[in-house]
Formats: structure tokens, sequence, C-alpha cells
């Protein structure tokens, strides 16, 4: 899977942790391991433009999703066969997730994550238009964004433990190859 990201936000973020997230959630809705996507972060005023352009709303927001390749209808990720696809793009606005980060008491890493997996969604044909359509959704969103939480602290746990078995056989002498 192929998935290019982008800073042009000036805002410093941990881009392999986007990467990260956007790849559980392509892998998680069993997308090809063939698909391209693309990430970018911008700033605000290129986020306002983009939003007044595309969705003809005033103002910056936090995330927008631009699908490439159409979807037969009825036909999203989760319905059957995946195929090979340049997904889109998904654009980001870091400063302006710093805001909704603080409101919801989360880093701005874990806001990023959230509207990373919102923008995937987006992009597999998910939408929040109606009440049934927005609890699929963020339903979806949340269980995705609570397994990929779980699996970054269980290798961050088994990284942990792999430094501390390391410095205990270094100390006991068995980290070297003995000679022979």
């Amino acid at each position: 899977m192929s998935i290019e990201i982008r800073n042009e936000s000036g805002v410093p973020v941990d881009e392999t942790s986007i990467v990260s997230a956007a790849r559980f959630a392509l892998d998680r809705m069993e997308v090809s391991p063939l698909a391209e996507l693309s990430v970018l972060l911008v700033t605000l005023d290129d986020m306002a433009g983009l939003h007044e352009q595309w969705m003809d709303l005033p103002g910056p927001t936090d995330v927008m999703a631009f699908p490439m390749d159409e979807l037969e209808a009825g036909h999203r990720p989760d319905a059957g066969e995946s195929s090979p696809a340049l997904l889109g793009d998904i654009v980001l606005c870091p400063d302006y997730a710093k805001d909704q980060a603080r409101t919801a008491g989360h880093s701005l890493i874990e806001e990023l994550h959230l509207l990373t997996v919102h923008g995937v969604l987006h992009l597999l044909g998910y939408d929040h238009a109606e009440p049934g359509e927005e609890r699929e959704m963020f339903g979806l969103q949340k269980r995705i964004l609570d397994d990929f939480h779980a699996a970054a602290a269980n290798a961050r746990r088994r990284d942990t433990q792999r430094t501390i078995d390391d410095r205990l056989l270094g100390a006991a002498g068995l980290d070297t190859p003995s000679e022979g």
C-alpha cells in the first residue's frame, strides 16, 4: 500500500504516525494492498480556500477528502472483493485540529489520527449526512481508532520489554555471539 504524506502546514507533526493510522484503517477495511493514498497537511488559509472552492463554505475546516476513483454504488470496500485503486487525497489542517484536540481533551496527534481515519472512510464511500449514515460511519471510525490505539500501545509495550531484555542480556554478557 502506497501512502504519500506532505506537510505544508508549518506545524511539526509525527508524519509516520499519521501514515500508520491511514494504513491501519485501510487494512481494517480490507482495501487492496496495491491502493494508493495521498495525505496533505495544509495551513488555515489553504484549507479555507479548498473549503470554499469545493464545498462552497466559508473558512477552514479540519479534514477534506477528495476521492479519485469512483466506487461503484453499493460496492463499498466492506462489500466484497477489493481491487487496486488510486483512492484519492486526504487534506488535514493541523492548526484547525489543535483547538478540536484541546476541546476533546487529547493530543494533536490523536486528533490527526481521528481525522485521518475519518478521511479514509470518506474516500471509501462512507458519509454522515443522514443520522443512520452518521451512526454507521462514526461507530466504525471509533472501532478502528480504538483498535489502532490498542495496537500502538501493544507495540510500545513490546518495544519497552525488548529494550529491558536486551539490557539484562547485556549485563549478563549474553548479548554478543560467542567466539569459537
